[in-house]
Formats: structure tokens, C-alpha cells, sequence
């Protein structure tokens, strides 16, 4: 990476990835089944699980979510994850991952633009204003979503469904390149 003005190089230290497992975990059993585990209840309620490669820690939260801290590069915390899901599907947990997509967020405003607010210089997400129902979308390029708005859980759902066919519409491809 190239300094900048100042001659300054930022280097990353350490990459966050979130996960849905895509099903409720145990935290106790997670802690007393495997051996890389543990989980103390009075200090944090969730199972903290280390691997040695990537040199790794994961939170394990009983709601289905984990949080994997330590990577230095996203492939690092790609490999951990996949670890970490396999160690739990192992003790008896469905863990799956979901299907991310990333989105072409441009494409959207073209599409969609009388609801659409796009601004990447103030905020990285897409804002939707859906009409029916009344709630609000935000949209990020690698795929996440955040509904907003809902007075009702059918809301929601119906919201992502009237959604879904503009997010696979302006679905990006993503190319691997081999750097030298």
C-alpha cells in the first residue's frame, strides 16, 4: 500500500466478521463438548471458542450469531469462520451459512430511484423507502440488509420479498483476479 501524504501506512491489524450460523446454538453444551471452548456464564453469556490457524477467537451466541475477532486478512477470517461453523455442526448444531450475494448499489438507484437515496460519501448503505409496506430499507454492497419500520413481523417479510427481485436483478459478479 502507498503512504500518504504524510508518509503515514495504515496496516490492518485485526478483521471482524459476524455471522449467522442459521440456527440457535447452546452455549453450555458448545463449552462441555468441545475441547477448545469455554463459557462462564456470571462474566459473559456466550461460549468463546479458539482455534490456533487462523490464530482466532469466536463468540458463540446462544441467538444463533457469532463473532470471530484476531483475523489479519479477510481470507483469514473466511477460513476461520468456515472452521468455526464445522466445529459446531460437529456437536450437533444445523450451523449453515446464509446466502449473501453482493449488490450493485448504482443499479438499484437506476432501477428503483423515486425510492431510492444513495449518497456513499455520507453513508455506505442504500437507503429504501418502501411504500407498501411502509418501511425502510437499508441496503450494503456486500449484502447485508437492515429493515426498518415494521409495526409487524409480516411486515418485514413482506418487505423482503417485494425486495428480493431488485437485489437479484442487480446482483454483482464477482471476479477473482490473481495478483503477481
Amino acid at each position: 500500500m502507498a503512504a500518504g501524504e504524510d508518509g503515514i501506512v495504515p496496516t490492518i491489524q485485526n478483521v471482524v466478521a459476524a455471522v449467522d450460523l442459521g440456527c440457535k446454538s447452546d452455549p453450555v453444551k458448545i463449552a462441555m463438548k468441545a475441547r477448545n471452548a469455554e463459557y462462564y456464564p456470571k462474566r459473559f453469556d456466550t461460549a468463546i471458542m479458539r482455534i490456533k490457524e487462523p490464530k482466532t477467537t469466536a463468540l458463540i451466541f446462544n441467538f444463533g450469531e457469532a463473532v470471530i475477532t484476531g483475523s489479519r486478512t479477510e481470507e483469514q477470517a473466511t477460513v476461520a469462520t468456515r472452521k468455526y461453523a464445522r466445529i459446531i455442526q460437529k456437536l450437533g448444531h444445523p450451523a449453515t451459512f446464509r446466502d449473501y450475494f453482493p449488490i450493485k448499489l448504482e443499479k438499484i438507484v437506476q432501477f428503483d430511484g423515486e425510492f431510492s437515496l444513495y449518497e456513499p460519501e455520507l453513508f455506505p448503505g442504500l437507503v429504501y423507502r418502501m411504500k407498501q409496506p411502509k418501511v425502510m430499507l437499508l441496503i450494503f454492497a456486500p449484502g447485508k440488509i437492515v429493515i426498518t419500520g415494521s409495526k409487524k413481523r409480516e411486515d418485514t417479510y413482506e418487505a423482503f420479498k417485494n425486495i428480493y427481485p431488485v437485489l437479484s436483478s442487480s446482483r454483482r459478479n464477482v471476479v477473482q483476479t490473481v495478483q503477481d
